[in-house]
């Protein structure tokens, strides 16, 4: 709704062939997004590349903002390295430019704190299930005066921008998961699972020393997301044999496909580190003994039992 939305509305507001920057690390639905309205509605897209923490330069996105773009879309958060992304810099560019900013914080939200006025984007999604709401509900929020074209025609449900009954058992839901996640992170959360992360990525040190990577920033990333590589191991055969730890060898949405991450590749990774790669995610309910435990394990899967 964010992206087609705006370029659409763009559009019937008379620029000809609109213009959008996004990155080569997004999530396969704003991918996907781009990729459809460059086939369908003849809109030019720009893929920004990332560094080797999977960190877009704000310089590359100025750069790049040319007369007809309409939208930058970059991610708050990655899904897979939990790279944080510079998005109030960002944003200080687009506004200068009269653009419009989207970001993604599917991942970041209930995490981390998000202030709108402190990232200064026009519009931001979020997504229930990542903070305990039910599968299925969602929300995006539209800074005023930013035109959208609608994505259903129809009734006029959501202001006119996507027709069909809403589901209000599941949208009373993720309001009431937003107000627990935000109790959580007042009382300290963020701080609790960056120690259990950091716990996690150490006691994986110790266990196996010289084969542990971090793929990511080493400061700007999420709390609860650790993703590493473990020389001379497979990822998807280290948790096939391991079915006690729940993890993903890349995205969750693409488990169990022994395929390399395209976000770890396009960070430099070769084939054979990115197929290494392990995401471990913490949640509300991780406890250091879970953390402790996780990591004997993959430390047994690697090595063999002592």
């Amino acid at each position: 709704m964010a992206i087609r939305g705006a370029v659409l509305a763009a559009r019937a507001a008379g620029t000809d062939r609109p213009h959008v920057i996004t990155q080569v690390t997004e999530h396969p639905a704003v991918l996907a997004a781009c990729r459809d309205l460059e086939v369908l509605h003849d809109v030019a897209v720009t893929y920004l590349p990332v560094d080797d923490t999977g960190r877009v330069d704000p310089g590359t996105v100025e750069a790049a903002i040319t007369p007809d773009t309409v939208l930058v879309s970059i991610m708050h958060a990655n899904n897979e390295t939990g790279t944080i992304q510079p998005i109030a810099e960002i944003a200080a560019i687009t506004r200068a430019r009269g653009v419009l900013l989207h970001t993604d914080a599917a991942q970041s939200a209930g995490k981390i704190a998000v202030n709108l006025d402190d990232l200064g984007v026009d519009l931001l999604t979020v997504v229930g299930h990542k903070m305990y709401a039910p599968k299925g509900i969602a929300a995006l929020y539209v800074r005023t005066g930013v035109p959208l074209h609608p994505i259903v025609g129809g009734g006029g449900q959501e202001h006119g921008l996507r027709a069909g009954t809403e589901n209000v058992a599941y949208a009373v839901g993720l309001g009431r998961a937003a107000d627990l996640a935000g109790q959580a992170l007042a009382g300290g959360e963020t701080a609790r699972l960056t120690a259990l992360r950091d716990r996690l990525e150490q006691r994986l040190h110790d266990r196996l020393p010289g084969r542990v990577h971090l793929n990511g920033h080493p400061t700007e990333r999420l709390p609860n997301t650790l993703n590493v590589r473990i020389a001379g191991v497979g990822a998807l055969a280290l948790l096939t044999g391991r079915p006690a730890v729940a993890a993903s060898a890349g995205s969750a949405c693409h488990a169990g496909r022994d395929e390399p991450s395209p976000v770890l590749t396009a960070m430099g990774l070769h084939r054979q580190d990115a197929l290494s790669a392990l995401r471990l995610s913490l949640g509300r309910w991780s406890t250091s003994r879970e953390i402790d435990a996780a990591a004997a394990a993959i430390a047994i899967a690697t090595l063999g039992p002592s």
